[in-house]
């Protein structure tokens, strides 16, 4: 199972980011501030690290440069709130292997990760996701209900992904709207109804069962 360090002051934006990841099979460690994220990174045996540039005690700058210094080849996401060219440079030039503005989507953070991991086995072992004869593939980004082949827009594949990776589970629509939408929605919104209405016409109605004042559900159809 591959570790991810996350380096991220804002409690909120930390807790969004390793739910998600460990919903997706990851193991995380979480610290919020620069000098014990540099201390967490000298120790080993991390996969990837997410860092925020704007840390306590030490800045993700720093921290970035001083891993770099010391010899520390792993892959680093750089998460910032600010997104200017010299900083986007800034980050890039100091070591890191991407770079991400806040807000930003889960899902598209989880594909950045998945991209830059370098276990191959395990990332081929998580490329396929089913459910009965309901299969997904995240590295061809094709769908199939049986032998047929789904067009899904980028937002309905990752709604489907979601329900794949909780199978039989009662998700909420706040549980929905953090890991595809992100941590910056609105809970008033109905874009998660709009969406599974969308997903039940193209996978069948009835794989996904409306729990009333809880949420949806995936049904595992043989």
């Amino acid at each position: 199972m591959s570790r991810v360090l996350i380096a991220e002051d804002d409690a909120r934006i930390a807790s969004f980011i390793g739910n998600g990841l460990r919903a997706a099979g990851y193991s995380t460690e979480h610290v919020s501030d620069g000098l014990s994220a540099l201390e967490a990174a000298r120790g080993g045996g991390f996969d990837m690290v997410v860092l925020d540039i704007g840390l306590p005690s030490m800045d993700g700058f720093d921290v970035l440069y001083c891993m770099r210094g010391e010899g520390i080849t792993t892959p680093v996401i750089v998460l910032t709130a600010r997104d200017s060219v010299s900083d986007t440079v800034s980050g890039l030039e100091g070591g890191a292997n991407d770079y991400m503005t806040k807000p930003f989507q889960f899902a598209e953070l989880l594909a950045r990760i998945r991209l830059r991991l370098v276990d191959d086995s395990a990332v081929a072992s998580e490329n396929l996701l089913a459910a009965g004869d309901l299969r997904l593939d995240l590295k061809s980004r094709r769908a199939r209900v049986g032998a047929d082949t789904i067009d899904l827009t980028a937002r309905e594949f990752a709604l489907l992904e979601v329900f794949l990776r909780h199978p039989d589970q009662v998700l909420s629509r706040e549980q929905i709207l953090g890991h595809v939408w992100g941590y910056d929605f609105d809970p008033a919104s109905n874009v998660v109804d709009v969406y599974v209405r969308a997903l039940r016409n193209k996978i069948g109605s009835h794989r996904l069962e409306t729990v009333r004042g809880m949420g949806y559900r995936l049904r595992v159809v043989d």
